[in-house]
């Protein structure tokens, strides 16, 4: 071994991410200026260098502050001078050495040194740290595969303990601040115990190195067992001409699933139905069910929104555009919007138009939509009895289906559509089910975030809907069902918003249906009156527009035979092109009548009047009614007739009249059903004028319930029983004192050219509609 002779004036070669121990002999490649200049220093004198190991390997030129204190002094054995200007020399480590005294000459650096010599002695305690740092040493070596059998052979017969530290020490994966570590440790003993605790860790870390490639390695022979078999699936399906079979298929659904924004719940249920798919051959009949679900899932909107259009003025002028009267639906649709402003999240109302046929419920719904700018889907109802209708059949019967809530859904493509309820009074319930009490989920804003489909099974959110229902009849609609919806009456046009509706809708839009341009024909507003008062008699506009539509059709003729380029009409001129009138206006001004009162009554199709009839003949007091009345009218008579016989005395009849003439109240048009707790006070006033033969005021109209006390009780529709009191020409209504409170809701055009004489008691009653008083 060479002996050290220089301790002062060593020169320095800084190492970059290498360090050498004692005993260790290897190559080293110089390069930078200050190094190769030291090396040949060292080689003039006595061939000893001090290397020292940066801190930081990317330093190019480092200063004092930048080196490990202690470094590894090393004897040049050979210098070989490279193509490309470096030296690349074999050094071999002596000894540790701490050096002091940096002095940087011009093109060297050099340091005078202090050589750490080590014990070589081996008491028990060190040759036990020796064994069990080979020990350890050669079960690292056989795991690793890294370190060959020569090397263990080298090590084992090493005999100095500090010397066996150092080489094993320079045979594991140590970053150099580790390395530096040890080298660092003086203490033989310690340098051996701190070994044999790294040479543990390492081993250990090796293990888990071993478990995890082992399971990587199974997993990549899975895949590629996986990878081999689909592709030989790919081959046959494609000798068979199925192309891609289902591999392509199932790529492409999983894709649209991570796609389309599911909740993280239902795509768990999406991608394992997926799986299933993936799995079950094409010819079984549950392959075609399980694709059709995972379809319907696909499709449905879970996250896409539309922006609600947060303009009121915008959207008051859109309802304005398309509706002529309306107040109150339009103040409601307004204040949704000015709360949703105020307010961004809010859950949809559940709004009832309720109201006769042609009043403009289902297009009021299309144009809520569009000033909100929201989708629009309507459903209609009418007729469904199936409960499967709403909440959808079970995926295991054949042909199964969402209900129409999720069909309508999916046709919408956002979760916050204007979603119609087309005649929700229409459904019915049979053995099938009661499809109004499916309906109570979908429509209480309490529960429709989380409704749940038979065929879709996993929770969908409804509460962003804006449901608007429709119904003519609010009387046929579950009561449960009812409370759940905000109802909004519509109870039908004025003459006056008729008219209105008529130039500024119905005549455009039949002229463009009828290809037909507004300078070759002008309907005159007296025409319009007319079409109105003897072609139609309904609350709402639909036979109207029917009757403009036959109007467009006689003219187009005209125009394309030549006979006229540009046709008026007026009231003359109507007449000719619709044929004589169907109905008389103002049918109550013909006169005085005996035993008739005019009724005024709440339809399905708005309001109306009715006339009822009473005659007596000799008899036996029989009481009989006609003209296909209901329970409660039949109860209603039978009321009148007592309340009557309690005013025998004031109408100076004998106690045996009623005993010995029959009362027939009939009440004529034809078979129409008739019912409801409004004719009493009609009934009891043609009763008494029959009995007095005192003819009733025929301008008047009278609707209200009667009690046996002769007290009057309040009804509904008012507003619909005086429009319809106004459409047939009556001046006067008599009408409970307790609806005084309805009067606000008729329309004021309606309201100056009506008297309401508002009464408590039927005495009242009989004495302002008798000719000649009570």
């Amino acid at each position: 071994m060479v002996t050290i002779q220089k301790t002062t004036n060593v020169p320095l070669l800084p190492l970059r991410g290498l360090l050498v121990y004692p005993s260790m002999v290897l190559h080293i490649d110089v390069g930078r200026n200050r190094s190769v200049a030291a090396l040949e220093q060292a080689m003039l004198e006595d061939q000893m260098i001090l290397l020292v190991t940066q801190k930081e390997m990317h330093d190019e030129q480092p200063e004092e502050q930048d080196l490990y204190s202690i470094g590894t002094m090393a004897y040049v054995k050979q210098m070989l001078k490279l193509p490309n200007g470096t030296l690349r020399i074999l050094v071999e480590g002596l000894a540790r050495a701490a050096w002091t005294n940096y002095r940087v000459l011009e093109k060297y650096t050099v340091v005078d040194v202090d050589i750490k010599e080590e014990s070589t002695s081996k008491d028990v305690e060190t040759q036990a740290l020796m064994r069990t740092l080979l020990t350890y040493f050669e079960k690292y070596a056989k795991s690793s595969n890294k370190i060959t059998n020569e090397t263990i052979s080298t090590v084992v017969d090493i005999e100095e303990p500090g010397r066996l530290a150092d080489i094993i020490a320079s045979h594991l994966p140590f970053k150099i601040a580790d390395k530096q570590e040890v080298l660092e440790m003086l203490s033989v003993k310690k340098r051996l115990d701190h070994l044999i605790i790294r040479l543990h860790d390492e081993q250990e870390v090796l293990d888990l190195e071993k478990k995890i490639s082992s399971k990587v390695k199974q997993s990549m022979e899975r895949t590629q067992k996986e990878y081999y078999l689909r592709e030989q699936m790919k081959a046959i399906q494609t000798e068979l001409g199925d192309r891609e079979g289902k591999t392509g298929e199932v790529a492409e659904l999983r894709q649209r699933i991570d796609e389309v924004g599911m909740p993280d719940s239902i795509k768990e249920v999406a991608l394992k139905e997926l799986d299933r798919y993936e799995k079950i051959p094409a010819a079984s009949a549950e392959s075609g069910v399980i694709r059709n679900y995972i379809d319907w899932l696909i499709s449905l909107p879970w996250t896409k929104a539309t922006e609600d259009r947060m303009n009121i003025a915008y959207a008051e002028k859109i309802l304005d555009r398309d509706h002529d009267g309306l107040e109150k639906v339009k103040e409601r649709v307004l204040e949704y919007l000015a709360v949703r402003q105020l307010k961004n999240s809010l859950r949809g109302p559940i709004l009832c138009l309720a109201g006769p046929p042609g009043v403009g419920k289902t297009s009021l719904a299309r144009s809520i939509a569009e000033s909100l700018d929201r989708n629009f889907v309507r459903i209609s109802l009418g007729g469904v009895r199936d409960e499967s209708e709403i909440r959808g059949h079970r995926r295991t019967y054949v042909g199964a289906m969402p209900g129409r809530i999720i069909q309508g859904m999916k046709k919408a493509g956002t979760i916050n559509p204007v979603f119609l309820l087309d005649e929700i009074d229409k459904m019915s319930n049979d053995f099938r089910g009661d499809p109004a009490a499916a309906m109570l989920e979908v429509l209480d804003p309490a529960q429709n975030n989380t409704f749940s489909d038979h065929y879709i099974e996993e929770s969908y959110d409804l509460s962003n809907v804006l449901f608007i229902a429709t119904a003519n009849d609010l009387s046929t609609i579950p009561g449960p069902l009812l409370d759940r919806m905000e109802v909004i009456s519509i109870a039908g046009y004025t003459e006056i918003e008729k008219a209105q509706i008529t130039n500024n809708h119905l005549i455009p839009k039949q002229l463009k249906e009828h290809g037909l341009k507004k300078t070759q024909v002008i309907i005159k507003d007296e025409a319009v009156i007319d079409i109105i008062r003897y072609y139609t008699r309904e609350a709402g506009v639909r036979s109207l527009e029917r009757q403009i539509a036959t109007l467009c059709r006689k003219i187009a003729k005209i125009i394309v035979s030549g006979e006229k380029k540009r046709v008026t009409v007026n009231s003359k001129s109507l007449q000719q092109l619709l044929g004589k009138h169907r109905f008389r206006y103002g049918q109550a001004e013909k006169e005085n009548q005996v035993g008739v009162a005019t009724g005024l009554a709440y339809t399905t199709v708005g309001g109306d009047t009715l006339q009822i009839e009473v005659s007596l003949t000799p008899g036996k007091g029989k009481l009989q009614l006609t003209g296909k009345l209901g329970e409660v009218m039949k109860e209603s008579a039978q009321t009148a007739l007592s309340y009557v016989r309690t005013k025998m005395n004031k109408l100076n009849v004998d106690a045996e009249y009623f005993e010995t003439h029959d009362i027939h109240i009939h009440v004529p048009e034809g078979a129409v059903p008739k019912d409801g707790p409004s004719a009493g006070i009609t009934m009891a006033t043609a009763i008494a004028s029959a009995i007095l033969h005192r003819p009733i005021r025929r301008e008047v109209g009278m609707t209200g319930e009667i009690t046996l006390r002769g007290r009057v009780l309040p009804i509904g529709g008012l507003k619909e029983k005086t429009l319809s009191a106004h459409r047939a020409g009556l001046t006067t209504i008599i009408c409970p004192k307790d609806n005084e409170r309805d009067l606000e809701d008729i329309p004021d055009s309606v309201r100056e050219q009506l008297t309401f004489k508002l009464v408590s008691s039927a005495d009242e009653v009989l004495a302002y509609a008798l000719d000649g008083g009570f």
